[in-house]
């Protein structure tokens, strides 16, 4: 077996030949390790460090695009008849017959119920033939009249004739004081007939009244009273039915907030719905809005009167509708979301003149170099009270960019563009989304 130790030609032995060259691959080693943990180093730093992550804060764009703009008011109240009547009695009574029903076709003229007559006919008998006695005064007033002044042409003739020998002057005073004392008679017995005449013209119109007839063509809409019902007519008349004219026409009354009701104008077209018909919807106009205002709650509102079409009577008087008002329609305007007028970038991502950093990533010692502090974002406001003017942002390289613009009508969810440096088709951020973690 060959010694261990033996040595080389060189003089060297085998064992001095293996220790020499495991020394020789140490340093190689030590120095990958040592640059292998410089490179996690400065990728976590750059990882880490907030101002130059890759992706930066994420936004939601919508653009600006050209379109309709109809702004609409919206208010709720409920249908009623153009002209619905209330039909009572002036007279008191019992109540004898009831003609018609609820939703009843009846016309003007037409009798709805009659009350017990028997009395009222008793009246006018009595008035006629109170009015027949003062009829019959009256013709022996007239009677009388004619037999004084008869008489007192004759003696007129006499004393005439005779020079006054036969009739004395107080018989001719006496005679004329009777032809004036009868005139008075038949003038009083006249006006005690015309007063029995009226009265008999009011019984017979009490009669014609206990028959309550409709005012109106329409439909019955309630029926207050039955048969054998008495009627008490003393303080007012009480309500025995309620009538609608026409329901082919009817009236929508809306309460339009006072916020809302320098807009609406007489004239306007408006859509509405009911709950007992969805998903269907009926035209309307505005033909009154009151000056007058009404308070519900604390709350101050305008009542508005909407023309409707019934044809084919859909609606019926109380429901409920809710009515879209169109106020302000605008053919071709340059519209923004409503949402990008409410959008501020946060402070961290605009620099002091509300610009964008710009600046890229340099080199890998410059990224490990801190970087100064950035400036906070200045608010530009106007001359007038310090307010913001409107201002929408745009994304220039991903950065946001502020555009003020002029503001005009809106309809709760998009806004008419009047003015500034916006064109359409740009995107406008609406929201920032998220930010890399």
């Amino acid at each position: 077996m060959p010694d261990s130790n033996a040595r080389t030609e060189s003089g060297n032995t085998v064992q001095d030949l293996v220790d020499g060259s495991r020394s020789s691959r140490h340093p190689a080693r030590r120095w990958w390790i040592v640059a292998a943990g410089a490179i996690a180093l400065l990728g976590a730093v750059l990882l880490l460090r907030p101002g130059d992550r890759a992706s930066g804060p994420q936004y939601r764009t919508v653009q600006a695009t050209r379109g309709p703009l109809v702004v609409k008011v919206s208010a709720t109240g409920n249908l009623q008849p153009t002209n619905q009547v209330d039909v009572g009695s002036e007279l008191s009574g019992i109540v004898a017959h009831v003609y018609v029903d609820d939703n009843d076709r009846v016309h003007k003229g037409e009798v709805l119920a009659m009350l017990d007559v028997s009395r009222l006919k008793d009246a006018v008998e009595r008035s006629r033939a109170a009015l027949a006695a003062a009829q019959a005064q009256g013709l022996q007033a007239e009677a009388t009249v004619a037999e004084k002044r008869a008489a007192l042409e004759r003696l007129r003739r006499v004393y005439e004739q005779s020079g006054g020998q036969f009739i004395s002057p107080s018989d001719m005073d006496t005679a004329e004081a009777n032809a004036k004392r009868a005139d008075a008679d038949l003038a009083s017995a006249r006006a005690a007939a015309a007063q029995a005449r009226a009265a008999l013209s009011s019984d017979e119109t009490n009669l014609a009244k206990a028959s309550i007839r409709s005012p109106i063509d329409g439909v019955v809409l309630a029926r207050k009273v039955e048969p054998g019902q008495t009627v008490a007519a003393s303080f007012q008349a009480p309500v025995l039915f309620t009538l609608a004219e026409d329901l082919t026409r009817m009236e929508l009354q809306v309460d339009i907030d006072e916020a809302d009701v320098g807009q609406v104008e007489v004239g306007q077209k408006a859509t509405f719905t009911v709950d007992a018909w969805p998903g269907r919807s009926y035209d309307a106009v505005i033909t009154r809005v009151a000056y007058g205002s009404q308070r519900k709650e604390g709350v101050v509102s305008y009542l508005a009167v909407l023309d409707v079409r019934n044809d084919d009577l859909s609606l019926r008087p109380g429901m409920t509708g809710t009515a879209e008002i169109v106020t302000l329609t605008r053919v071709d305007a340059l519209l923004v979301p409503n949402a990008a007028l409410r959008f501020t970038p946060a402070a961290s991502g605009v620099d002091g003149n509300g610009e964008g950093s710009k600046r890229t990533r340099g080199s890998v010692v410059s990224a490990l170099l801190p970087r100064p502090p950035q400036a906070p974002k200045r608010v530009h406001t106007t001359g007038t009270g310090g307010r913001a003017p409107p201002r929408v942002w745009v994304l220039d390289q991903g950065v946001p960019e502020p555009i003020d613009v002029q503001t005009g009508a809106t309809d709760g969810r998009y806004t008419e563009v009047t003015g500034g440096g916006l064109q359409a088709g740009a995107a406008v951020i609406t929201e920032a989304v998220s930010a890399a973690p």
